[in-house]
C-alpha cells in the first residue's frame, strides 16, 4: 500500500490526487470579512464537576449545547476536564506511529473493514479514482478489552498506554456531554447512558501531510457521522469545514478544545432536533495536520427510535420508525457495497440504498443527493 506518510515531501501533487475543478474545495470564508458566523465555543467549567452543580450554570450550559446543536450541529468545548497532558501524550504517540518505517507499518495496512485495527490511505471508497490526501487508522479504542488491545500496534511502545489514558478521559467527557444534551432536551440526565452509548467506541486518526497545492486536492469528501456523538482534537492546524447555511465554514482551532458533533443516531433519537451535519477536510501546504476523532456508538442490539418525550402526534410526529442499531449498520453495508459495485457514479442517492435493507424513511439527512456523500467514512 502506498502511504503518504512513507513518502518524502512532494514537490508537486501527483495526478492521482488532483480533483476536477468542480470537486475541489478551499478554506472558504475563514478570512471573509463579510462572514460573521463562528461556531460556538462552550465552557464546561471542569467537565464532570459541572454535573454536581444543580444550579443555573449547569442549566445554562445544557441549554447552550442544545442551542448550538440545533443551529450548527457542531461546537467546541473548553475547560472540559480532559488533561492537556493526556491529549498531547496520545497525539505524540499517534504521530510516532505514522513516522514508523514503512516495513513496520505494512502488517497493519488493509482496506478490510472487518479488521479491528487497520491502516490505509485515501478512503475505502475511492474506487481507484482520484485519491484523498490522507493516511488514517481506524480501530476500536474503548473499552480496553483483550480483543481490542491485541489489535493495537506494539510500536511505538507508548501507543497503548497513552491510548488507554486518553480514551478513559474522553469517554468520561462524552458521558458528561450526553447528560447535558439530555437535560437540555428535557429528558432524564441518564437517558443516553447504557445501550445508547455503550457499544465499542471507535477511533479514527487522520494524518494529512503538507500538500504542495491544496487548491487541487481534498483531505476528505463531504460526509456525515453515522453514530451517536463524535469528539475530535485537531490541535492548532485548521482543515475541518462544516456546512452551514448552504456554505462551507472553517472550524478554526481553539487551543485545548474538543470539536463536538452529532451523528445520525442522535438525529433519529431527537426526532430531528439535533442534526448530523455534513463536513469535510481540506489540506494545507505548510504543516502536517492530524485529527483524532472518537466516535461514541450504541450497542448493536440497541433499539433506536425517537424519544417519546420529543414526539407529539399533533405538532411534532415521529419522523422515523424504530429499528435495531445492527439493522442500521447492515443498511449502510449494503449502501457501501452498492457504491463500490457502481464505481464512478455522478450522483448517489443514499435513501435508495437504505431501501435495500427496508429502512427507508428512518432519517431525513440522506433524503437528498450529494455527488460525494460518504456517511460511513466518518472522520475529520
Amino acid at each position: 500500500m502506498e502511504l503518504l506518510s512513507n513518502a518524502p515531501a512532494h514537490a508537486t501533487v501527483p495526478d492521482r490526487y488532483v480533483f476536477p475543478p468542480e470537486k475541489r474545495a478551499a478554506m472558504q470564508l475563514d478570512h471573509d470579512p463579510a462572514c460573521k458566523v463562528a461556531f460556538p465555543v462552550i465552557d464546561l467549567h471542569g467537565g464532570r464537576a459541572l454535573l454536581s452543580d444543580n444550579g443555573q450554570r449547569r442549566s445554562q450550559v445544557a441549554s447552550d449545547i442544545v442551542a448550538a446543536g440545533k443551529e450548527f450541529g457542531f461546537f467546541q468545548v473548553v475547560n472540559h476536564g480532559v488533561g492537556d497532558d493526556a491529549v498531547q501524550a496520545f497525539r505524540a504517540a499517534a504521530a510516532a506511529f505514522f513516522a514508523l518505517p514503512a516495513e513496520e507499518k505494512q502488517p497493519y495496512c488493509s482496506y478490510d473493514m472487518s479488521k479491528r485495527f487497520r491502516l490505509a490511505t485515501s478512503t475505502s471508497y475511492d474506487g481507484g479514482e482520484t485519491r484523498y490526501w490522507r493516511d488514517y487508522v481506524k480501530f476500536s479504542c474503548y473499552p480496553a478489552s483483550d480483543d481490542n488491545v491485541r489489535s493495537w500496534p506494539s510500536k511505538p511502545v507508548e501507543f497503548a498506554p497513552r491510548l488507554v489514558e486518553y480514551c478513559e478521559a474522553v469517554q468520561e467527557l462524552a458521558q458528561t456531554l450526553l447528560g447535558l444534551v439530555a437535560e437540555g432536551l428535557g429528558l432524564d440526565s441518564g437517558f443516553f447512558a447504557g445501550e445508547h452509548s455503550s457499544g465499542d467506541t471507535n477511533m479514527s486518526i487522520n494524518y494529512y501531510p503538507p500538500c504542495p497545492d491544496p487548491a487541487v486536492t481534498m483531505g476528505l469528501p463531504a460526509h456525515c457521522d453515522r453514530y451517536l456523538l463524535t469528539l475530535l482534537t485537531q490541535d492548532d492546524v485548521a482543515g475541518l469545514q462544516a456546512r452551514y447555511g448552504g456554505r462551507w465554514l472553517l472550524i478554526s482551532p481553539v487551543p485545548g478544545a474538543f470539536v463536538v458533533n452529532f451523528g445520525h443516531q442522535m438525529e433519529i433519537i431527537t426526532n430531528g432536533l439535533l442534526a448530523s451535519v455534513e463536513h469535510r477536510a481540506v489540506t494545507n501546504s505548510s504543516a502536517v495536520r492530524m485529527s483524532v476523532a472518537t466516535h461514541v456508538r450504541p450497542t448493536d442490539g440497541c433499539l433506536i427510535k425517537p424519544a417519546p418525550e420529543l414526539v407529539d402526534e399533533a405538532t411534532h410526529p415521529a419522523k422515523y420508525r424504530e429499528f435495531l442499531f445492527s439493522e442500521f449498520l447492515e443498511a449502510y453495508d449494503a449502501a457501501d457495497a452498492s457504491r463500490e459495485d457502481e464505481g464512478s457514479v455522478g450522483e448517489f442517492q443514499w435513501m435508495t440504498c437504505l431501501k435495500v435493507a427496508g429502512l427507508d424513511g428512518i432519517f431525513i439527512a440522506c433524503n437528498h443527493i450529494f455527488s460525494d456523500r460518504l456517511v460511513s467514512e466518518s472522520a475529520m
